[in-house]
């Protein structure tokens, strides 16, 4: 299941390396000393790719994403979009976090037009890409409700369509299912892949749960427990689009049975023989 070289099979993958991380390595100051987070970590993403990154708590995962988008110096390697270093905030880029983030006094459609505003983007081209982009994640209809009047996963439909509505080559999303129920996380799943499909952008994915990351990705990347390494890169090889029945299949249980083994192997997940001792 290691890394291979050929086009990964969404069918809109493409050889052109958007982003490209090498040989990054964070450390903080503590009053412990200090802490080492991430430790000579590279990897690339091609134009077009869905990448997963999955990995234990505090392994780096979202201080790798920060680095990736900018908004955070790292203390040694190099990140490169487009051929060029990111040495601040990129603007070309959209990110969704866990939390939503929305403004509570403005409705679904204006805190969508916010990323459109603040880029001074046309605005009447703005809104019916605004408009497009909230149908396509079922949320017609509920344009002009306002945050308290949506569910945690209507709310989080709305934070991805204001990432997007700038139409940006790449989507850093860190955790953004992580605080929703199971069949709400199911339907943003589906929904976020036919977004990807459409919009054909890069996206690296933060997930903590692997059954997400095997159902969305072309590609795994699977950390060790701090300091944050890449222990493998798994190629998904599961045709798209990709239904719910799928998780049934020989594939999607051979790769989530090597992730969950080499989690098993590092201890990040533990199983007992025997019952509980008394």
């Amino acid at each position: 299941m290691q890394m291979a070289a050929a086009m990964a099979p969404s069918g809109q993958v493409t050889d052109e390396v958007l982003i490209d991380i090498d040989r990054v390595t964070q450390v903080y100051a503590s009053a412990g000393g200090a802490v080492r987070a991430l430790d000579r970590v590279s990897m690339q993403a091609r134009r077009g790719e869905f990448i997963s990154i999955v990995g234990p708590s505090g392994c780096g995962k979202s201080t790798l994403m920060m680095i990736a988008a900018g908004l955070l110096p790292a203390s040694d390697g190099t990140v490169r979009v487009g051929g060029r270093v990111v040495d601040r905030p990129q603007t070309d880029l959209g990110i969704v976090f866990q939390s939503p983030v929305l403004l509570e006094w403005r409705t679904a459609l204006e805190n969508v037009m916010l990323q459109a505003e603040a880029r001074r983007l046309p605005a009447a081209d703005a809104e019916r890409r605004a408009r497009s982009l909230l149908a396509a994640v079922g949320l017609a209809g509920f344009e002009h409700k306002y945050p308290h009047e949506l569910s945690g996963g209507m709310r989080q439909r709305v934070s991805i369509c204001r990432a997007l509505v700038h139409t940006p080559p790449q989507l850093l999303m860190d955790e953004p299912f992580g605080a929703l129920d199971a069949l709400t996380r199911d339907q943003l799943v589906l929904d976020l892949q036919e977004l990807w499909q459409s919009e054909r952008m890069t996206v690296l994915f933060v997930t903590h749960s692997i059954a997400e990351a095997v159902f969305l990705s072309d590609r795994i990347i699977v950390m060790t427990p701090r300091p944050g390494r890449i222990a493998r890169e798994i190629v998904v090889d599961l045709p798209r689009p990709r239904t719910l029945a799928m998780r049934d299949s020989a594939v999607f249980h051979a790769v989530s049975r090597e992730i969950t083994d080499f989690f098993l192997e590092q201890g990040v997940l533990r199983e007992r023989a025997a019952g509980l001792s008394r």
